[in-house]
């Protein structure tokens, strides 16, 4: 393994205040590695959507330190995690989370707009970035004329398009079914042969269990367990 995309030392998060007040982490350690899969499952409410949110920089913990490439980055400033996000983070979601206005490049170039890049370079990295996930002939499509497993690539495509050092994916086969689950699954285990890259599932699927390399349990907010898998 490569020495770590990110590190999460301590993390305690509330949600909500006054009597609605709840902790929904509590002291969780994690460290995902360049390099492997890594499964982060456990029942319903037991915080590790929110722990995603942490690590990918859309909630800040209310204590403990998050490191991206050795980098800390709690305390940072709002404009500052914005920009540790979008240069290193790649965010997958069950609900695809597709601008429905915008052809499959499309969708993939925003991604590389945000970061100002020069408009016939991003559409031809997004053109490249979609062949690799097998829609070469689906570059022009909106996503209301792609399948399910079709729009899930299509996100996949745009959160690795900026060469994202961390993949976060939530629930990324919970609206597919078996076939395609399997070839979302293959896509992300592809990007997860790059070392510079690390992969962090959250999921329910116990399917998704040959693909990875290393399986996180969580229950009431901690980590309870973990295990290491052989591939293959």
């Amino acid at each position: 393994m490569s020495a770590p995309i990110l590190q999460a030392r301590g993390i305690t998060k509330y949600l909500g205040s006054g009597a609605s007040r709840v902790q929904a982490l509590r002291g969780v350690n994690l460290t995902l590695d360049g390099g492997e899969v890594a499964l982060l499952m456990g029942p319903s409410g037991s915080g590790k959507t929110t722990l995603l949110s942490v690590l990918g920089c859309i909630m800040t913990p209310t204590d403990g330190t998050v490191a991206l490439l050795g980098n800390t980055i709690s305390g940072a400033r709002p404009g500052d995690l914005a920009r540790f996000r979008r240069d290193h983070i790649g965010f997958v979601f069950q609900s695809y989370h597709l601008f429905p206005t915008l052809n499959a490049l499309d969708n993939v170039r925003l991604a590389l707009d945000v970061r100002g890049q020069d408009a016939s370079l991003a559409i031809s990295k997004a053109r490249q970035v979609l062949a690799t996930v097998g829609l070469a002939q689906k570059i022009h499509a909106f996503p209301s004329e792609l399948s399910g497993g079709e729009q899930q690539r299509v996100a996949i495509a745009r959160a690795i398009v900026g060469d994202a050092r961390a993949i976060l994916a939530d629930e990324p086969t919970g609206a597919l079914d078996s076939a395609n689950g399997h070839a979302v699954m293959t896509i992300l285990s592809r990007i997860a042969q790059d070392f510079s890259r690390g992969v962090l599932v959250v999921t329910h699927d116990q399917r998704l269990i040959p693909f990875a390399t290393r399986i996180i349990h969580m229950e009431d907010g901690r980590i309870c367990a973990e295990e290491q898998c052989h591939v293959g």
